[in-house]
This record gives C-alpha cells, sequence and structure tokens, in this order.
C-alpha cells in the first residue's frame, strides 16, 4: 500500500474490502491486488490536503471510486487477456470518437487512436525494462470512458509538441532512410556513416557486444514475431496495418509488439551478461549512459540499432 498514516490504516483497507465487494465483475482480484492504487489515491487526494481527514471523509472518498473501472484496469496491467478485450470492446469507441474530434482528418484521428492502444498498453520501457502505461495513472475517481477522452487529448498535444521538436522515428521515416543507407554496405560490416545507428554506441566492445546479443535475441523470435517487427520497424507500417495484415485489433498488435520488444530486450540483457561477461551494472550503465550523452532514450537507440540488424538479416538471406 501506498504510505498511509498509522491513523488512517484501517479505515482505508476497510473500505478497499466494501469496494472490492461491490464490483459486479472483480476480475478475480483481492482487495490487496488494488489496495496500492487505491490508497495512492486516498494519499494524494484527500490527505495531503487534509491529513487529520475523519474516518467518514475517508469512507465517502473510496466509495466513489469506480469498482469496476478500477478493477478492469488492475487486471488488464497484471496481463488478462479477456480484461483487455473488454477494455477494446467496451471502450474503442470512445476512443475512436475522442480522436475523431480532436483530429484534422480521418486519417489522423485513427493513427491518434491506434497510439491510444499503443500507450495503454505500454510500449516503452523504463531503465529498468518495466513497462509505462498510461493506465498506471487511472485511479478510478472519475468515469474511464471521461479519462480516455482526456487521455487522447493529452496525446494529440504531445503529439503536436514533438512536430516542432524531436519526431519520433516510426512518424518521419528516418528507419527508413536508415535501413536504405545500411542497405548500401557489404553484410560483413556495420554502416560507417557518421549518422548510422552503430555510432550511437561509443565505445567498440559495447558496440560489438550490443550488436552481437541483438543478432541472437532477434534469430531465437519465431517467423510471425520477426515478422512483426519487420513490419513495424522497416516497413514503416502502423499499428492498425500491421493488425489488419494478421486479422486482429490493433490494440493486439500494440500488446503483441510490447512483447517481442521486451523479449528482445531480456535476451539481450542476458546475453550481454552470460555470453560477454557483462556485470549488471555495465549493462544497465553503458546502455542507459550511451543513450542520455546522446540525448534521446535508451528505446530510440535499441530501435535504431534492431532496425540495422533486420536489415542486414534481410541482405544475408538475399531479400535485399
Amino acid at each position: 500500500m501506498s504510505p498511509i498514516a498509522e491513523k488512517h490504516k484501517n479505515t482505508v483497507e476497510e473500505a478497499i474490502e466494501h469496494l472490492i465487494s461491490r464490483a459486479e465483475n472483480a476480475r478475480g482480484l483481492t482487495g490487496a491486488d488494488i489496495a496500492g492504487r487505491v490508497a495512492a489515491a486516498v494519499e494524494k487526494y484527500l490527505l495531503r490536503d487534509n491529513p487529520n481527514a475523519a474516518h467518514t471523509e475517508i469512507e465517502e472518498f473510496v466509495h466513489e471510486i469506480r469498482a469496476d473501472d478500477i478493477c478492469l484496469i488492475i487486471a488488464c496491467e497484471r496481463g488478462d487477456e479477456r480484461a483487455w478485450e473488454d477494455l477494446v470492446a467496451n471502450f474503442d469507441s470512445t476512443v475512436k470518437s475522442a480522436a475523431r474530434k480532436i483530429s484534422s482528418n480521418s486519417e489522423d484521428a485513427e493513427d491518434l487512436a491506434s497510439s491510444i492502444w499503443a500507450e495503454l498498453y505500454g510500449l516503452r520501457v523504463d531503465g529498468d525494462g518495466n513497462k509505462k502505461s498510461k493506465l498506471a495513472y487511472y485511479s478510478g475517481r472519475g468515469s474511464l470512458a471521461g479519462w480516455l477522452r482526456a487521455v487522447v487529448s493529452q496525446l494529440a498535444v504531445d503529439q503536436f509538441r514533438k512536430q516542432s521538436k524531436f519526431v519520433q522515428i516510426e512518424e518521419d521515416r528516418e528507419f527508413e532512410n536508415l535501413a536504405n543507407e545500411a542497405s548500401l554496405q557489404s553484410n560483413n560490416g556495420l554502416v560507417s556513416h557518421s549518422d548510422d545507428p552503430e555510432s550511437l554506441l561509443s565505445d567498440k566492445r559495447t558496440a560489438d557486444d550490443v550488436t552481437a546479443a541483438l543478432k541472437a535475441s532477434v534469430a531465437a523470435l519465431d517467423a510471425e514475431d520477426r515478422l512483426i517487427l519487420k513490419m513495424y520497424y522497416f516497413d514503416d507500417l502502423k499499428l492498425k496495418d500491421i493488425a489488419a495484415t494478421f486479422g486482429y485489433h490493433e490494440a493486439t498488435a500494440s500488446r503483441k509488439l510490447v512483447r517481442v520488444q521486451t523479449e528482445i530486450r531480456k535476451g539481450v540483457e542476458r546475453a550481454l551478461r552470460e555470453h560477454h561477461g557483462w556485470t549488471d551494472g555495465e549493462v544497465k550503465r553503458h546502455l542507459s549512459e550511451t543513450a542520455a550523452r546522446l540525448g534521446i532514450n535508451f528505446e530510440t537507440m535499441f530501435a535504431a540499432l534492431l532496425v540495422l540488424i533486420l536489415v542486414q538479416d534481410l541482405w544475408t538471406r538475399g531479400v535485399l
């Protein structure tokens, strides 16, 4: 639980048990499963400004939390596929409607809606490899539909701001440019151009080890997972297009992509430790600090290297 003052703990715990009991579909969760989220909301929105809140005030606050919505979101965070299916089925129209209202044309609206599901599932990870999903910010205090509309608006603003700064690689086709440059080189060596992804890692030992580990991780994927990576990173297809190719929803494409990304990253880190003698500290330090020096995030650096590996794989198999 969140650090709740001792005098409030029993009240909060009792209120949480009442909350879980009134959910029509608790998704198999217990009071302990939702305690952290609820306690954090109580601390942030009630006790921070009113540390001496009365017993009844805490009860009323927790009673206003939407039991079914908070259980649905937490179940999604815990990887419950049925919960994800229900979230998409019940709120896809809400997301798309909000995207249409804020976008200038239908194509931008579709792209924005697709991006929302990616953000909710968590395509980004932190320095420790943990998924970063906007679901973590839902407290249950307001309707889930209203919160999703707010997320759509926030993402639209974020995307607008990025247009005047650093645009994500998959949006401005920089991956495609990198791939075209790489395809002109022999598969016996990495691209030497100063803007090549390999230059993102300044230390040769780091570059060689990471490249070898990344190649091994990609090679270990099954055919469908490699195809998804190729479509996303090399062919520059958006999640909705990948989903259409395989016949599933873009939210499913998001989940599949993040799973593959996670598997590759874990595989790289494991290979660096087990086959290249890196310590845990070296894994975090060399990868994260290199990205920081370049003023980019780890995912951008990692993705740039990944597209190079995919290009070399295609070259080796005679596709390029």
